[in-house]
């Protein structure tokens, strides 16, 4: 018998009250305490929420998590993008693009390799390989699109949701992890040596001067791109024919809401880029938006329902994010990139550039929060293509 959690689903005022307690009480340890700095408040926050979820305190879903991805996580990326300089965000992402197509490759490796492994124990394991091609090159938006183009079961498009999600908040935390460890401090090159100093840090979290007007533009500037972003892709999709290859490149690109919305927030702050610069406290409520979103990517990590319904998926899973790594810094160390450009990369492909962009701010990564959301966004086109293909791949081989 399932017990259910102590708080329910529908307990939308607690649940929200949770989330952003914890994501207040991550900066602020991280603020002050240099433990909680050195672990970071982004991994604070996720275990946090895993320890809340495991131990049934809060349940592993809700509406209210589904409101963060679909409000809390589009409006904080333009509110991180107001400081974003484009030619520099072009020079960056041709070398983030070079390396994200390597991890992608490691995806579509390490499916192969898990396909061969454990096909003969879990069954649909063509239809879970396309997807999970799909959705580590792109995201979620391509998991869906090809479980519903394969009919893959729904129990076990459920149980497949469950290991993703699950192993994701792990694999987030090792990215997190991963800069700081000797080794990789000593063969990988960084542009950010310091960004866990203690002076690096009080500089980061110093008070700075903020205006009402500073918040009133920054909120109105975010929520109208979202707004004309999200309501301009619905209608491109509605309206642009795929009568031939072109047009369907278009709909895929600017039919997209999260490209859409970059490349409108990119081309806004070019235009008008010195409204943007001095408007203070954008950046501020963009990063505690995206403390919001670390305790929600945290709250599915559910290890009891993995060991008693997809403990093989959890290991398929586990080995297609060991080839995309492996693969990402085994390249990209004899090609020369720096370590953040490779997690990053990695981080794009596997969790999407949301979460991608997540990393990099929680990392102090910031001149590459909008090459990394380019990049990532461009995965959603890429990935219905690269799931296809293993798809005919795979059932060739069932």
């Amino acid at each position: 018998m399932i017990v259910g959690a102590l708080i329910d689903k529908g307990d939308t005022w607690i649940l929200w009250a949770i989330i952003i307690v914890w994501a207040t009480v991550s900066l602020f340890l991280e603020q002050k305490y240099q433990w909680a700095s050195t672990i970071s408040g982004a991994i604070i926050a996720l275990v946090g929420a895993m320890i809340l979820s495991n131990f049934k305190v809060i349940p592993t879903s809700s509406p209210v998590y589904d409101t963060v991805w679909d409000y809390v996580v589009p409006l904080s990326i333009p509110l991180l993008l107001f400081s974003s300089n484009i030619m520099k965000i072009w020079k960056e992402s041709r070398r983030l693009l070079i390396i994200f197509f390597i991890a992608s490759i490691g995806t579509m490796i390490g499916t192969l390799i898990a396909f061969i492994s454990l096909n003969q124990w879990i069954p649909y394991l063509n239809n879970i390989g396309a997807m999970m091609t799909g959705s580590y090159i792109g995201g979620g938006v391509n998991f869906a699109a090809l479980s519903s183009k394969l009919e893959t079961p729904g129990d076990m498009v459920s149980a497949t949701v469950v290991a993703d999600n699950s192993v994701m908040a792990l694999y987030f935390m090792l990215l997190i992890a991963l800069p700081s460890l000797p080794i990789i401090k000593k063969y990988f090159k960084t542009d950010y040596e310091t960004e866990r100093s203690p002076k690096a840090q009080q500089s980061y979290w110093e008070p700075k001067k903020i205006q009402l007007l500073d918040i009133a533009f920054s909120i109105a500037s975010a929520i109208t791109l979202v707004a004309v972003s999200f309501k301009g892709a619905e209608l491109i999709q509605q309206w642009v024919p795929k009568s031939n290859i072109l047009l369907t490149i278009i709909t895929s690109f600017f039919g997209d809401s999260y490209l859409l919305l970059t490349t409108l927030t990119l081309i806004v702050v070019a235009i008008w880029g010195d409204f943007f610069e001095k408007l203070a406290g954008a950046s501020e409520i963009g990063t505690f938006l995206i403390y919001i979103f670390f305790v929600v990517i945290g709250v599915p990590a559910s290890f009891a329902t993995i060991i008693t319904t997809a403990p093989l998926l959890f290991v398929f899973v586990i080995i297609i994010l060991i080839f995309n790594l492996g693969l990402s810094l085994l390249i990209g160390k004899a090609l020369k990139f720096k370590i953040e450009e490779i997690l990053l990369a990695s981080n794009a492909t596997a969790g999407g550039p949301t979460t991608a962009a997540a990393l990099a701010i929680g990392k102090g990564w910031t001149g590459l929060v909008g090459p990394i959301l380019i990049i990532g966004t461009l995965g959603y086109v890429v990935g219905n293509y690269a799931g296809t293909l293993m798809y005919q791949l795979l059932s060739q081989m069932v």
